[in-house]
């Protein structure tokens, strides 16, 4: 979907990047379901997305979040063997038992009952940045999308009986709806290369923003256009953690471009 994000006057004190600076800036948002099947239906229990790429002068930067409170694994040696646990169930006893920060991740994800909408879905973004003020000065962050309208949920027997596309054919009566960007400042000891633990919910959080959607984006996606969100694709201001996660994330991103589209994409792409 087509959007507009404006950053509020706190913000700039916190990271000298250009969309935290006050001006509107022209966005587009991409909401999803968190497997990898397109054909599971969306009332399904599992984590969605929401993926803002932001259009600067000269360039882009993304804001990749999901609903969940963190993430299954550390590594990306650890994600394979999730991703084959999956897959293959009846083997996964040693390796859960071997992991257990999966277990926040996994008991949300089953225990959340399906969204009214995507628009009514609060989104973390798991992976900590270190956001740069105008003076050189850092502090390391993670940020979250709230819905203005709150959060709501439906029992599951009501989102099954809305059909298998309920919440996409939901964002076609989205336009207006509006999150606030909320991002969470680490205290001393909060760990910030690992994805798999949550901060603690007394951390000090500045409202940094207002997202607002529009109506279906209409503008990307043609011809040989293709759209990456990449959560490592950030600008001035703000700086990557040496989360073992995030880092890889671009060269996951490659790999399924590729073989969606049929011809190398560079993972720079945008």
């Amino acid at each position: 979907m087509t959007a507009t994000f404006t950053a509020t006057p706190e913000t700039a004190a916190l990271t000298r990047a250009a969309h935290m600076q006050g001006d509107p800036v022209r966005a587009t948002v991409r909401f999803s379901n968190g497997g990898g099947d397109p054909d599971v239906p969306d009332y399904a229990r599992e984590g969605r997305g929401m993926a803002v790429k932001l259009y600067l002068d000269g360039e882009t930067t993304d804001m990749v979040a999901i609903s969940l409170p963190c993430f299954f694994v550390r590594t990306p040696e650890d994600f394979i063997e999730f991703t084959r646990v999956r897959k293959e169930p009846e083997t996964g006893g040693d390796w859960f038992a071997a992991h257990p920060e999966a277990q926040t991740a996994i008991q949300f994800a089953l225990s959340a009952n399906p969204p009214v909408s995507y628009a009514t879905c609060a989104y973390n973004s798991i992976h900590s940045y270190r956001y740069v003020d105008a003076d050189g000065q850092g502090r390391f962050v993670r940020f979250r999308w709230e819905p203005e309208v709150g959060e709501h949920a439906l029992e599951p027997d009501e989102a099954k009986a809305r059909g298998a596309d309920y919440l996409r054919e939901d964002l076609a009566d989205r336009e207006g709806a509006a999150f606030r960007l909320v991002v969470i400042l680490a205290d001393e000891g909060d760990t910030v290369e690992d994805p798999t633990v949550p901060w603690p919910d007394e951390r000090e959080r500045v409202v940094a923003g207002r997202l607002e959607l529009g109506g279906p984006e209409t503008e990307r996606e043609g011809g040989d256009d293709v759209l990456v969100f990449d959560p490592t694709r950030v600008t001035d201001g703000i700086e990557l953690s040496d989360d073992q996660i995030l880092r890889f994330r671009p060269r996951a991103y490659a790999v399924s471009v590729e073989r969606r589209s049929g011809a190398p994409i560079p993972a720079s792409l945008a």
